[in-house]
């Protein structure tokens, strides 16, 4: 199923649960299979108000009806709530409903914000979250598998900001890059 039919499926699902009618139909057939007379009576509304959510409640499947003589006698389903739950909810579901979305959207619009037209940085944010997309960033210039002396890492890092020493603390710290005896290199590349 692609994305599009796995939110078409979810907002189906939870637009049946979203109305607290319907939550009361529900909860009423999670008691006792009942007529449309029946749950008219006891919720209080016109039979065409409850039969057009047993509709909507029969079309994504939570409750079914069959006929007996006049009537049609509806049930709640739980064994479908439980398994439309497992199978919309599942760990590998969700993502995937947003695999069209731009991931890196929020990065490139702080690099926008933080950077002069040159590709400098005006200033290093201070908040956590932005300075992460700049350290992100920084950590780009410097090649994987390479062991680069603390000179050398200045001059690559004064290409972008002349606080050097504020940018190498936080790469390290963010465990973007390690440090030993003065030489720098890039976390989980070598």
């Amino acid at each position: 199923m692609n994305s599009e039919a796995q939110v078409e499926e979810l907002l189906s699902f939870f637009k049946a649960l979203a109305d607290a009618n319907r939550l009361r139909i529900i909860g009423l057939l999670a008691q006792q299979p009942s007529t449309v007379e029946q749950l008219s009576a006891m919720l209080g509304l016109a039979p065409s108000t409850v039969s057009r959510h047993l509709s909507y409640l029969v079309h994504v499947g939570l409750t079914s009806a069959r006929a007996e003589g006049y009537y049609n006698v509806y049930r709640f389903e739980a064994a479908a709530l439980e398994q439309m739950a497992r199978r919309l909810l599942a760990r590998e579901t969700l993502p995937a409903i947003a695999s069209d979305v731009d991931m890196d959207a929020y990065d490139r619009k702080v690099l926008r914000n933080f950077s002069l037209p040159d590709g400098r940085l005006k200033s290093l944010p201070m908040q956590r979250k932005k300075l992460d997309v700049i350290l992100r960033h920084a950590v780009e210039l410097f090649e994987p598998g390479v062991h680069y002396p603390e000179e050398q890492v200045n001059e690559t890092l004064k290409q972008i900001h002349e606080d050097t020493a504020t940018l190498r603390r936080e790469m390290v710290a963010a465990r973007l890059m390690a440090r030993d005896h003065g030489e720098y290199w890039r976390v989980g590349a070598e």
